[in-house]
């Protein structure tokens, strides 16, 4: 693993801010970056493979696991129901439910082997031990993120290379496993530290780092590396939607709620309408909240309304700033 990490990792972050231009800058400025392969298709992956490949540098690969479908619809039907307003609102229909998705997961995971992929990790759950025997055989070194000891200990069956501790001040979806009870209230250093405990592989750190103090503190305390998303949010290579660069720069939030609104999947975002109306009546279920509430969300990006958007970002939000990722990575780096 010291062969590829470096000590600040850009996150993957699915749903456009993680382009190849981001990774390859991470990279030429002294950090590691992660595609995100989340919600695209297969041949669109394929596409940032060949961008980032040509660059001849190091890098990440990030995949969804498969959740189960739920076992109980009514909640999701009743969730649909109550949607309905932000529909006739956004002058959007609303999909019939989508139970199931497995987010292309066999063929990304064959474009990762294909590919060589020098890094590979997983979100949302642990890769059958099959998959990570495959990547191990392409050369690739594998991660899975876990929120709590209970989860590392669970991600080590599948002998993975190295685990990423992310904690509840971690922008956009938890990875936790046990949805019900995730409140997102962990720091970096309480997940890093029980993560450490239960594990015998390499561990990063995620979660709210916005400084390089920050990042000096997470490795003093025995991180491999930091993961950072937020702070790079805004980085001018980010495919980031104007309208949450805009939100994040208007002042208008002034803190960030772990809500189901979006996805029905715990994740952190900037306070707005949308998860003040529906963060306490929102039901489990990701990924078919996030097929229900898609079409609202789009809508409301094309109308530049912040209201009713996923406006993903971690506890350290308000540090974040507009600038080529060179610099972002520059200020975040140990010795900066």
């Amino acid at each position: 693993m010291h062969d590829l990490i470096r000590p600040v990792v850009v996150a993957p972050m699915a749903g456009g801010p993680s382009t190849p231009a981001l990774v390859v800058g991470a990279a030429r400025a002294g950090a590691l970056g992660f595609l995100a392969a989340g919600y695209k298709t297969p041949a669109a992956v394929e596409n940032e493979l060949r961008a980032v490949g040509a660059a001849g540098i190091a890098y990440g690969l990030n995949v969804f696991v498969p959740m189960p479908a739920p076992a109980d619809v009514e909640p999701l039907a009743r969730y649909r129901r109550l949607l309905q307003p932000e529909a006739d609102l956004y002058q959007v229909d609303l999909p019939p439910l989508r139970l199931h998705d497995d987010d292309h997961f066999a063929e990304k995971i064959e474009l990762a082997v294909a590919y060589r992929v020098p890094l590979v990790s997983f979100t949302f759950g642990v890769p059958d031990r099959t998959v990570v025997e495959a990547l191990h055989a392409a050369g690739s070194r594998v991660l899975v993120t876990v929120t709590s000891a209970y989860e590392a200990e669970r991600a080590l069956a599948a002998a993975p290379d190295a685990l990423i501790a992310q904690a509840g001040t971690a922008g956009g979806h938890a990875s936790t496993t046990r949805p019900a009870d995730y409140r997102g209230e962990t720091n970096a250093a309480q997940v890093l530290a029980a993560v450490r405990s239960a594990a015998d592989v390499p561990v990063l750190a995620a979660g709210g780092a916005a400084s390089a103090a920050d990042v000096n503190r997470l490795l003093a305390a025995g991180a491999e590396a930091v993961q950072c998303g937020t702070a790079f949010l805004l980085a001018e290579e980010a495919g980031t939607r104007a309208a949450q660069r805009a939100a994040m720069l208007s002042g208008d939030h002034r803190e960030t709620v772990v809500t189901r609104a979006f996805t029905g999947q715990p994740a952190r975002a900037l306070r707005n309408r949308f998860t003040d109306a529906y963060s306490d009546v929102a039901p489990l279920g990701y990924p078919a909240v996030h097929h229900l509430t898609a079409p609202i969300r789009a809508a409301a990006a094309q109308r530049g309304d912040p209201a009713a958007l996923n406006l993903w970002a971690g506890t350290g939000f308000a540090s974040a700033r507009p600038a080529p990722v060179a610099n972002l990575v520059a200020a975040l780096l140990p010795d900066a």
